[in-house]
């Protein structure tokens, strides 16, 4: 009989646990590894444990364009320069359901 066997090869992911007092002498040189695709795992104490991963723009919330609609919106509720709506069939109007 005849096998064929194909291997499939997989990068491999290696993840770096360091103690918070390494981390903390330093830092520059983690967050620069993080910034390669590193994965980097800071342990504090026995059962705690942090990943270090970057922020990106998908991760903040509250961006200053949000932030000035819901500055607006504010100022038109205070100003009361909204539709108020009660039941089911105003907010399908409001909506044009």
């Amino acid at each position: 009989m005849d096998y064929i066997c194909t291997i499939l090869v997989h990068k491999i992911k290696v993840m770096l646990v360091i103690s918070s007092r390494e981390f903390r002498q330093h830092q520059a040189e983690y967050f620069e590894r993080v910034d390669k695709g590193e994965q980097v795992i800071v342990q504090r104490g026995k059962n705690k444990s942090y990943t270090l991963t970057p922020v990106t723009v998908d991760d903040v919330f509250f961006d200053a364009e949000l932030l000035e609609k819901l500055k607006k919106s504010l100022s038109e509720v205070e100003k009361g320069e909204v539709k108020m709506v009660s039941n089911a069939k105003e907010i399908k109007d409001l909506l044009g359901l």
